[in-house]
């Protein structure tokens, strides 16, 4: 509904998914996983609230979905959010704690090379935007930092990110969440 959804379909695509865009409840039947993208949080959930989304996600995310969550979409998932709106809902399934805009704004921007786990050795290229700083974790493999900070995370069939892999070339991460969806639950 709102976020960097173009370039996850182009990545996901190139990374050998059929990808459609979700909208409504009735767009979760058959899916194998979802990208949850970067974007605004508030107004992401705010959408999902209203089009009566956010609960059948929520379900479908606690029964197996394979997800993948990018920036504002890892705040969207986190359990809590630091520096919300005080009537901000959230999905509550991933067990960080997350600061809205962590790592400044947008002038703030940077790239950094990662290590991130199953890369073998290889960096990848991290695209910070208006990024969430992960303040602490609790049942997550963390799967890379930066400064000391947990910047990649999984639990379950969760991968949540606080920058935006769509934004570079590099299709490893969306290769890597698609063979997690293709998966058995």
């Amino acid at each position: 509904m709102q976020g960097a959804f173009a370039e996850h379909v182009r990545a996901l695509e190139s990374a050998g998914a059929r990808t459609r865009l979700v909208r409504s409840a009735a767009d979760l039947d058959g899916l194998d996983g979802i990208v949850l993208p970067g974007g605004e949080s508030t107004t992401m959930t705010m959408l999902m609230e209203r089009m009566g989304l956010l609960e059948p996600l929520r379900g479908a995310i606690q029964q197996g979905m394979a997800t993948l969550a990018t920036c504002a979409g890892m705040i969207v998932l986190a359990r809590e959010v630091t520096d919300g709106m005080a009537d901000q809902k959230g999905l509550g399934l991933l067990d960080v704690a997350v600061r809205r805009n962590g790592y400044g704004r947008q002038v703030d921007s940077f790239e950094a090379q990662l290590k991130v786990e199953g890369m073998n050795g290889k960096t990848f290229p991290g695209v910070f935007i208006r990024s969430p700083l992960v303040e602490s974790t609790g049942a997550v493999t963390v799967m890379a930092e930066h400064d000391g900070h947990p910047v990649a995370v999984r639990q379950g069939r969760i991968i949540a990110l606080c920058f935006h892999p769509e934004l570079t070339n590099d299709l490893r991460l969306h290769r890597e969440f698609v063979r997690l969806a293709m998966a058995q639950r």
